[in-house]
């Protein structure tokens, strides 16, 4: 089985960086690993179209580089996209849309092995054995080192509902969970505050959070779209943080070059269309 480099680097103690991808395109994989800074790539496939063979061909670009792929899941497919992924190579599972105990303990239960073994004493799941590559197809699957594996699988949610953040306590006890994102755009909405990230309510929302991931020995992450934007937490002792969205990267680079490039020609562009307010850090 291969080794799960996320999970290390939580066990140690150690401070991660990721960056998210929509595109299934596993190149870009492969040129993020080249720069060395980051330990996971999040493929955020709740927002992207994608086949299982995409998710195969990006589960051979993680091993390659040497790094965690996460896997971001929207709240219909958590059983199926979770085996799935978790199948193709994928070592960490985003759960979107936790609402209550009942869908973290569903998180938790699409990444485990269905067993009673000692081996998988983190939770009993609902995988069972899978020809698939993360056991070489036909190579260690029904193995003890498979439960092993999937008992490393990183699991995170989001806290993102009026309901999560109400009963978080009880939901952040749920056995198995390792990492914990507040998400102010879904949240704002969810308390008929749309698009207001930076309302007081949502802001304290996003510190209790925080706070209650840290007190419950889990590991909040924080997703930002630059570096610039990270002190704060910092100041509160998150340690890991996910930057960056090729598609926002994309979009940046042509308003701001194809601007410029209008300008040294002397041909003045169409004013751009009015880009609603932005929620969170997108």
């Amino acid at each position: 089985m291969s080794r799960n480099p996320l999970r290390e680097a939580l066990n140690a103690g150690k401070p991660t960086v990721g960056t998210h991808i929509l595109s299934a395109w596993p190149t870009l994989v492969e040129l993020i690993g080249h720069s060395r800074q980051y330990d996971y790539v999040e493929f955020t496939a709740e927002y992207a179209p994608f086949t299982m063979h995409d998710l195969d061909n990006l589960g051979r670009s993680f091993e390659l580089m040497g790094m965690s792929g996460m896997i971001k899941i929207e709240q219909t497919q958590y059983t199926h996209q979770a085996m799935r992924a978790i199948g193709s190579g994928f070592q960490s599972v985003l759960f979107a849309d936790i609402r209550s105990v009942e869908d973290a303990k569903a998180a938790v239960d699409a990444v485990r092995a269905e067993t009673t073994m000692a081996e998988g004493a983190r939770g009993r799941g609902r995988l069972g054995v899978g020809m698939r590559r993360d056991v070489g197809t036909v190579r260690t699957g029904g193995s003890p080192a498979y439960v092993d594996a999937l008992n490393e699988v990183v699991i995170a949610i989001m806290v993102e509902k009026k309901s999560c953040v109400d009963d978080l306590d009880a939901v952040l006890s749920v056995p198995g969970l390792d990492m914990v994102q507040f998400g102010a755009s879904d949240y704002s909405m969810s308390i008929g505050l749309t698009g207001q990230a930076n309302h007081p309510d949502v802001v304290a929302a996003e510190k209790k959070t925080i706070e209650m991931a840290l007190k419950k020995g889990l590991h909040p992450r924080v997703e930002l779209r630059d570096p610039s934007q990270a002190a704060k937490y910092l100041d509160m002792g998150v340690k890991h943080f996910c930057i960056g969205w090729d598609v926002r990267i994309l979009a940046d680079w042509w308003d701001t070059k194809g601007a410029e490039m209008r300008g040294m020609l002397g041909d003045k562009p169409a004013a751009p269309a009015k880009a609603p307010a932005k929620a969170g850090n997108y």
